[in-house]
């Protein structure tokens, strides 16, 4: 992989090390396909993916992944082929299957540097919260990317100080009820979610969810050089 243009930035010593360093990601959907995207042309060495979807074509509109070429294709599967003609030396582990706390024991059984959350199950983004904690793993969240218009409203922020979107309200509430006391990171936006009808899909489009990705992948990039 040719990453002359990221030496001149981070250096050749910040590239050694993000080549030996290992980053789960889970949900490689609207957010987690540009954030993995980013991570494998930044020359991560191993990549842990886990979804249990496959591409739908009304993915088409905001996710990476989805072209109609890969519709009804699993969306791991397609993400690994993809990241092998970017980064063909980064090793890619595959997860197809939806992620909760009975996975742990395989999962985080090697050794694993950083994870990011991309997930759209409170359930599962509580388990895999745990999971990081209890291990002592750096981690991020993302908050909810649908109903949203305005990619300037994202930033990284501790849950404890994030407004307006009912994704963190509950991950705030539970972390509470647990006595949680570690700080959560994550990316969420300030823009007010917009109205959606009773029974209807959330309306998104892709710029809050790949800007939220790319976000995810600086911060992360950023934590594993400075360490």
């Amino acid at each position: 992989m040719n990453n002359e243009r990221s030496a001149l930035l981070l250096g050749n010593e910040a590239l050694e090390i993000l080549k030996n360093k290992t980053v789960l990601v889970v949900g490689i959907g609207g957010v987690g396909s540009f954030c993995v995207e980013a991570l494998a042309r930044t020359g991560i060495g191993h990549l842990i993916l886990v979804d249990k979807d496959k591409v739908e074509s009304s993915n088409i509109n905001r996710q990476l992944l989805a072209t109609t070429e890969t519709i009804n294709q699993v969306k791991v599967i397609v993400m690994k082929k993809r990241i092998q003609t970017l980064n063909p030396e980064c090793r890619v582990d595959m997860y197809d299957c939806f992620y909760d706390c009975s996975m742990d024991e395989k999962i985080f059984s090697q050794k694993i540097d950083f994870v990011i959350d991309c997930i759209d199950s409170i359930k599962s983004k509580q388990d895999l919260a745990m999971a990081c904690i209890q291990r002592d793993i750096p981690f991020l969240s993302s908050m909810g990317t649908a109903r949203r218009l305005d990619p300037s409203k994202l930033e990284i922020m501790e849950l404890e100080k994030t407004s307006y979107d009912p994704i963190a309200k509950r991950m705030r509430n539970w972390k509470r009820k647990n006595k949680i006391r570690n700080k959560i990171w994550v990316v969420c936006s300030t823009e007010p979610p917009r109205p959606v009808e009773a029974g209807k899909p959330l309306p998104s489009m892709i710029f809050v969810p790949a800007s939220a990705g790319l976000l995810l992948a600086s911060e992360c990039v950023k934590k594993l050089i400075n360490k």
